[in-house]
């Protein structure tokens, strides 16, 4: 089973990447302020949980 831990790796082990962010348009937000607050986001469509599981 492998380590949680990282190797130390220097930024030249990795390759150059392009990233890709389309643009968003919503007009729908949070009515209850302290919802988005909780939410970390003013906006619905960008409230994504992170659901990833953790090393134990």
């Amino acid at each position: 089973m492998k380590d949680c831990m990282f190797e130390e790796k220097r930024y030249d082990d990795f390759p150059v990447a392009m990233a890709y962010v389309p643009w968003q348009n919503t007009n729908e937000t949070y009515e209850c302020l302290e919802k988005a607050f909780e939410e970390g986001t003013l906006f619905p469509i960008l409230n994504k949980p992170f659901t990833g599981r953790r090393c134990v």
